[in-house]
């Protein structure tokens, strides 16, 4: 079962405004429906995101009506535009629509027929190797998790997270099928409680031990000795390291460095934006005061309140202990090292203590 997915000439994503409660399905055949289901959040994660606007530029060219390659091209550049709009902090989405884009724009495909086949054939490789990348990461991930520890973990890096099996939360997947005992501690990821509402539905269904917490809880048990390590993803790391993730992450990451514990980012080379120098440079979305007012429509505090609602926060490299990639284990120096991953030293770097 895979998070999003190409069904017949459309766009098939499992809407995770519903889980816990119930598993359904949404079927979009247009990419501005698409980019509309990515602001809204019936699909989630950076690389779910990633994925689906691949197959939205598929749809964009699949569901042309235009009479030469050019008017084509013409139209996809809208799509890019409407789908990088729909979430901005997430660097997979560019990835994939700047992929899909250059398919149309490649001379060798000169017929609206021959980039219609070859962007789809190029969404659906995204697509597959997105499960390829995660399943890796999750092996060089597992490795850092021992018998009898207790894993904090913020939002949902899941199944529902990517196309399929997870980035952090695939490395604590991976562990518990090397056989590994542990238990883990799941922030609810306020206010939209990715963690309370999606990751423990997957580690529910996987036989996974855990527990769910308040956000504010963690400090609680990092001090009474009650967590070994930490994971979390990303939705964009830049080329020093500094990490864009949900709301949140920083906070945890301070409080692992106060109480000496190893704080890990899973995050495919994807995510890493070498055109992004540091986090100050990374756009953050700010949603709906509406989310915080009443989430999932359930009043909490009056309409006149005044909200804001930043849906990521930067983690600088300095809390980051080391940045898990399906080629291995990234450590400081992270500009340096990062840049040697990204270009092809598919070998782990281990040049630090794990604390």
């Amino acid at each position: 079962m895979r998070t999003v997915e190409w069904n017949d000439g459309r766009v098939k994503m499992i809407d995770q405004r519903a889980l816990p409660w119930e598993l359904t399905f949404q079927e979009y055949d247009t990419y501005q429906a698409v980019a509309d289901a990515i602001t809204t959040m019936v699909v989630r994660g950076a690389p779910a995101i990633g994925a689906a606007a691949a197959f939205g530029m598929a749809l964009a060219a699949q569901q042309s009506s235009a009479s030469s390659v050019s008017a084509l091209q013409a139209e996809l550049v809208e799509a890019v535009e409407t789908l990088n709009a729909a979430r901005p902090t997430a660097v997979n989405l560019m990835w994939a629509t700047t992929k899909l884009h250059a398919v149309a724009t490649d001379p060798q495909y000169d017929t609206i027929e021959a980039i219609q086949t070859a962007m789809l054939d190029i969404a659906q490789t995204i697509a597959d190797e997105d499960v390829e990348t995660n399943m890796l990461m999750g092996g060089h991930g597992s490795q850092l998790i021992k018998d009898g520890d207790t894993v904090l973990h913020h939002c949902n890096t899941g199944a529902l997270a990517t196309v399929d099996y997870g980035t952090a939360l695939g490395v604590i997947r991976a562990a518990h099928e090397d056989g590994k005992k542990f238990h883990v501690l799941l922030n609810e990821t306020r206010p939209r409680m990715q963690g309370g509402r999606l990751s423990a539905w997957e580690l529910d269904r996987l036989g996974i031990s855990y527990d769910v917490i308040p956000d504010s809880a963690a400090g609680y048990y990092m001090r009474n000795g009650e967590i070994n390590i930490c994971f979390v993803g990303a939705d964009r790391v830049a080329a020093n390291g500094d990490t864009a993730n949900k709301i949140g992450t920083y906070t945890m990451a301070v409080l692992a460095k106060e109480h000496w514990l190893p704080f890990y980012v899973v995050a495919p080379t994807s995510t890493i934006d070498l055109n992004t120098i540091t986090g100050a440079d990374i756009e953050i979305e700010q949603r709906s005061p509406d989310e915080v007012r009443k989430p999932y429509d359930q009043a909490l505090i009056p309409d006149h309140f005044p909200v804001r609602n930043p849906a990521f926060d930067i983690t600088p490299a300095a809390y980051i202990t080391g940045i898990v990639t399906q080629h291995g284990l990234i450590r400081a120096p992270y500009m340096d090292n990062i840049r040697k991953i990204m270009e092809g030293y598919a070998h782990t770097i281990t040049n630090q203590s794990d604390s």
